[in-house]
């Protein structure tokens, strides 16, 4: 591809955000003020009717010579509909009329799979969109008002009636930390309700879940074009890499950061297996000043596999990662660490790769009590010398998407 044809492709910015958070009035007031921009704009909408997409066309004053709405209605274009959405840019791109793409995408409606659409090359279909249009800017908007509501509600899509199929057991703090850890721009919406204490306290805690993500504050969807348009901000490895949980594991040192609002996040690191029935119950009784838990656990009745723990609100899930490179057979194993210098370095004489590496974000947090309460988890220097086979072990054994704690 010459660099003339990468200077013609069409930007392009996704709208996401849980139902209610304001992105069709943030999508009008864009729309409104967009300096001639002649603009197409993608609006996704799961129910039969596409309501979002009639509010778009009262309230955003596209012209109907320069500019073009298309309605994506009954599915979500981060799944059933995605091929949908690959043949409807293409064709906007190929048309030649539009400077720029908007893209509204449904409430529940996940951004990864949205992000890989334009990212990825369709074999399939044979569709290429980044010979076309280049991803600007993936937008997250957080209705502020009801923020804490939906996260500590432990509803799932299903229970809301917001599901997309039959099969859909995603609950609604799952979609909203998916929403917030990958994105460009976070907006804050509806910050005219909230009072400002407790308007910075959730800024800071959103920034801790996402550091990299531009935060902006707004009411009625107010936001200067120019935050959300043609920003050059989107970088897919950036983006994926870009969760606050994700930063506080890579770091090589963990100092004790100054707390406002009483926000910080630590990471629980330790080279011994943990018994599955001490950790199972310190799990039912969860701290519930801490809003994100992420890492990876090395259990003593699965010596040979990794589990993965996940934790947003109520919502806690454990299960199966991946094998740890020192279960492998010695062969694939010395290949590995031949190509992993990283994972050689950190490789423990007796124990490998195995270890406990949890990161907690919180408010108020105990780290102490939090610490000491998972170490009492730990095997014993008895419990080290018995056969862990024959521990009883009632944590879920599945994929972690499949089965919570609670």
């Amino acid at each position: 591809m010459n660099q003339q044809t990468l200077e013609r492709r069409i930007p392009v910015t996704v709208l996401s955000g849980y139902l209610g958070s304001g992105k069709t009035t943030l999508l009008n007031h864009v729309l409104q003020n967009r300096d001639g921009l002649r603009v197409a704009v993608i609006v996704n909408d799961l129910s039969e009717v596409n309501i979002d997409a009639a509010l778009v066309k009262d309230g955003g004053g596209l012209s109907r010579t320069d500019e073009k709405l298309v309605e994506m209605s009954n599915g979500c274009i981060c799944c059933t509909l995605r091929e949908d959405l690959l043949r409807e840019v293409e064709q906007l791109a190929k048309d030649g009329r539009f400077d720029y793409i908007l893209i509204e995408s449904t409430g529940v409606g996940e951004p990864v799979p949205v992000a890989q659409t334009f990212t990825y090359v369709d074999e399939e279909q044979g569709i290429d969109l980044s010979r076309y249009c280049r991803l600007d800017c993936m937008v997250t908007v957080v209705d502020a008002y009801r923020f804490w509501h939906d996260y500590s509600s432990g509803e799932s899509l299903l229970a809301r009636g917001q599901h997309v199929g039959d099969d859909d057991a995603r609950e609604v703090v799952d979609l909203l930390i998916d929403q917030i850890e990958f994105c460009d721009v976070l907006v804050l919406n509806k910050c005219d309700l909230m009072d400002e204490a407790d308007l910075a306290e959730l800024e800071g805690v959103l920034r801790k879940l996402q550091p990299r993500a531009k935060l902006i504050r707004a009411s009625h969807g107010r936001v200067a074009p120019s935050d959300i348009l043609d920003t050059g901000l989107f970088d897919f490895e950036a983006a994926s890499l870009s969760a606050g949980w994700i930063r506080e594991m890579e770091k090589q040192l963990h100092v004790p950061e100054t707390e406002e609002y009483g926000i910080a996040s630590f990471v629980y690191e330790r080279v011994r297996p943990f018994h599955p029935e001490r950790l199972y119950r310190w799990m039912s009784r969860w701290p519930e000043e801490i809003v994100r838990a992420k890492g990876i656990v090395w259990l003593a009745t699965r010596n040979a596999m990794g589990q993965s723990l996940s934790q947003a609100g109520p919502s806690i899930h454990f299960g199966p990662s991946g094998c740890w490179i020192a279960a492998l057979p010695e062969a694939e194993r010395r290949a590995i660490l031949r190509e992993e210098p990283e994972a050689a370095a950190r490789w423990h004489a007796e124990h490998g790769d195995r270890i406990n590496k949890l990161v907690f974000i919180g408010i108020g947090m105990d780290r102490a009590g939090i610490a000491d309460g998972l170490d009492a988890c730990l095997l014993t220097d008895a419990e080290m010398k018995r056969d862990w086979s024959r521990f009883a072990d009632r944590l879920p054994n599945a994929a972690p998407e499949q089965h919570g704690l609670h």
